[in-house]
């Protein structure tokens, strides 16, 4: 509907009224390290950037991709923003000024899903629907290392482990993998339970949990260290 929304957490209600500012979908949304940003990408091509207390949008809209904004991200510092888009490339903008950083960064041959940054922000994570991750030098915009494969189709979500020695991909195949951050090889086998595509993936603050959701309506909490399931399905 083009807007966002910021709830409490604790009660479920929602805190203010909708925050209204793009001109379509709105895609990503982040909350910068310290809390006090929102950021959002939509299918209107913009990045804009919200005062988290008001909900007052902060500067212009950024421009800059091509096409629609797929995923957001800050920097574990808050000084950089991160996005991924359906013009197959990566762009990194200064948080405080809204201007890009370097030119746009190519790799991917598809549509660029899901970006995250590593815990330290030394890298960068891509899963795009070229079936393949890459990492990234967070200063340089290069590549590290080759293309990484093992999906059988599109790389919807990723996440780094907090200690920033794995990281996690859940894809359109349905499975989600577990990779080391240093090698880019996988860990274990492709983890299968959802019926639908996977849309989402994010560790628990310690690490030894991550928790996935799906176009299957379920959530499911796994077990880092083995990649079983804890639990059922929780759905809702």
């Amino acid at each position: 509907d083009k807007m966002l929304r910021i709830w409490d957490a604790t009660t479920g209600q929602p805190i203010g009224q909708p925050i209204k500012g793009h001109q379509s979908w709105v895609r990503s949304v982040a909350f910068s390290p310290d809390g006090r940003h929102i950021l959002s990408g939509s299918d209107d091509n913009t990045l804009r950037i919200w005062d988290a207390a008001t909900g007052k949008p902060i500067g212009q809209p950024i421009k800059g991709h091509q096409n629609p904004v797929r995923s957001v991200a800050f920097s574990p510092d808050g000084r950089r923003i991160l996005s991924g888009s359906f013009d197959n490339t990566l762009r990194i903008w200064d948080a405080a000024t809204g201007k890009p950083i370097g030119q746009p960064i190519k790799g991917h041959q598809n549509p660029v899903l899901s970006v995250t940054f590593s815990p330290d922000g030394k890298r960068f994570l891509s899963g795009s629907g070229d079936k393949m991750l890459r990492i990234w030098d967070a200063t340089t915009g290069q590549p590290i290392g080759q293309p990484i494969t093992g999906h059988e189709s599109s790389v919807s979500a990723v996440a780094f482990s907090p200690d920033g020695k794995r990281f996690l991909s859940g894809s359109f195949d349905k499975t989600i993998r577990i990779w080391d951050a240093a090698t880019g090889q996988p860990i274990g086998q492709p983890i299968k339970g959802h019926k639908e595509m996977v849309l989402s993936v994010v560790f628990s603050p310690d690490g030894t949990r991550f928790l996935s959701g799906s176009a299957d309506q379920t959530l499911q909490l796994w077990d880092a260290a083995t990649g079983k399931p804890i639990g059922q399905p929780i759905t809702g």
